[in-house]
């Protein structure tokens, strides 16, 4: 028979085991999670980011002042909730004017109630996938440029993130693809005023791309336009990515 003497010898190390355990957890405190989340350079106290776009920034948000859905379903919304809840101490206010089925031309027939009157400190764009075929691609440069200068000369401080309009056809890309060729084009452009503007780009085209290599197109964008909750899951993950390398 086993003394007691034996079983409490048997015992002290198991005791001593699921104490270190105990104290580890403890150690994974908020501090240590923090810690996990990169932090985003731009995101400074009281900062302003705002999200401006067509549908896939508009995510349905709401229209009124209810919390629950005023930033949308879509990468604003991933965004604004991983870092507001990371950094309550910042007081980060994040706004979605993103419109369904805006073209550049509408950005501009709102610029000034909808982004220089509610004064962002940062500022991404994303618009272009309902200017193709509709809008003239040296219009669109034009009216977006023009936009950026309006934007930068009421805060000569402001930080710009222009993300590229994306297409991805449920068939995969065809080389006589119109539409597919006019959003490269206009990729093209949006890259130019990223460089002239010194913006940062988030490149949404090649992240599908590559992610087409892990499962069909239709996960990621059932539409070829529009992003499943994997998809805009992708674009938080890129958006957050690329304005913590340009904004260091």
């Amino acid at each position: 028979m086993i003394s007691q003497l034996s079983r409490n010898r048997i015992a002290d190390p198991l005791r001593r085991l699921v104490v270190a355990a105990l104290a580890m957890v403890t150690l994974l405190s908020a501090d240590s999670l923090v810690a996990a989340v990169p932090d985003v350079s731009l995101f400074k106290a009281n900062a302003r980011i705002l999200f401006q776009g067509d549908s896939i920034t508009d995510g349905n948000r709401g229209r009124n002042e209810d919390p629950n859905h005023i930033l949308g379903h879509g990468y604003c919304f991933i965004i604004a909730a991983k870092y507001g809840a990371q950094y309550p101490e910042r007081k980060l206010t994040f706004i979605n004017r993103g419109i369904s089925g805006n073209k550049v031309t509408d950005l501009a027939a709102r610029w000034q109630s909808d982004t220089l009157d509610l004064k962002p400190d940062v500022l991404s764009i994303m618009i272009g996938i309902n200017d193709s075929g509709k809008i003239p691609l040296d219009q669109y440069e034009q009216i977006y440029d023009q936009l950026l200068v309006d934007a930068q000369t009421a805060n000569p401080s402001l930080r710009f993130i222009l993300c590229e309009p994306f297409y991805l056809p449920k068939a995969g890309h065809q080389p006589d693809d119109e539409r597919a060729l006019d959003v490269k084009k206009r990729q093209a452009i949006v890259a130019k005023l990223a460089r002239k503007h010194h913006a940062a780009l988030v490149k949404f085209q090649r992240v599908f791309d590559e992610a087409c290599k892990r499962a069909p197109a239709q996960y990621w964008v059932w539409d070829s336009v529009h992003p499943t909750y994997s998809g805009h899951q992708l674009m938080a993950d890129e958006w957050i990515k690329t304005a913590n390398r340009f904004y260091k």
